[in-house]
């Protein structure tokens, strides 16, 4: 190798963050990419089968025709919040302040990402549950965290469901633990937590004075 090269190498090497190095391609960007070349059904993304709400395409419409054009309010519009206050009392029987409670982003990622940044100091930990949405591990580098992976374990039968072992769990907590990611139902296994599993979890949280982050989205 000659000298340029040597240094060229070097100076590509030093355009990228350590933490960025650690990073693989996107498996979803992946498997959509060979989805496309050959003409294959794409399991790796969520695509609805069915036309978006029209009350939806409604209000869409309704916002374009009246200008509304403007930047939002940085955490969230007024009625939204609100509707995020009412959506949690109907199906959770919790109550939150609009003001000071509720947040609205881009997006589940977003929502993700910045309640780990909000959190995470250097040497705090994270606990992952496995399998995972992709996006959880480097959100958790990202942000500081190092990621502490407990897996779970698949159905032995039909009558059985994805399960995790409280014993592996538990050991994944620990002085420098900050918080736990739970998806339910998940993804990708579809498992929804039962309730004597998210009281493990909760009791967990407490025990060690741990947030708990919750993705809901499905």
């Amino acid at each position: 190798m000659s000298a340029p090269e040597t240094n060229m190498t070097h100076l590509a090497r030093r355009m990228l963050s350590a933490k960025a190095e650690q990073f693989t391609e996107s498996v979803i960007r992946e498997m959509t990419r060979l989805a496309m070349k050959h003409n294959a059904v794409n399991l790796s993304q969520g695509f609805p089968d069915f036309a978006a709400p029209e009350g939806i395409k409604e209000a869409a419409r309704q916002a374009i025709s009246d200008d509304i054009n403007q930047y939002a309010i940085t955490w969230g519009a007024k009625p939204l919040r609100d509707a995020a206050v009412e959506k949690f009392a109907r199906t959770q029987h919790v109550a939150y302040d609009p003001e000071r409670e509720i947040t609205i982003c881009c997006g589940s990622t977003e929502a993700m990402m910045s309640a780990m940044m909000a959190i995470i100091n250097p040497g705090d930990e994270i606990v992952v549950f496995e399998p995972f949405y992709e996006n959880y591990g480097p959100d958790a580098i990202l942000s500081g965290a190092s990621p502490r992976f407990v897996k779970m374990r698949p159905p032995a039968d039909e009558n059985s469901f994805w399960s995790f072992d409280d014993t592996e769990l538990a050991a994944a907590f620990g002085p420098d633990t900050k918080a736990i990611i739970l998806n339910t139902p998940n993804n990708p296994t579809g498992k929804v937590f039962t309730r004597a599993e998210l009281e493990f979890i909760r009791d967990l949280c407490i025990r060690w004075n741990a947030y708990c982050i919750t993705d809901e989205i499905y």
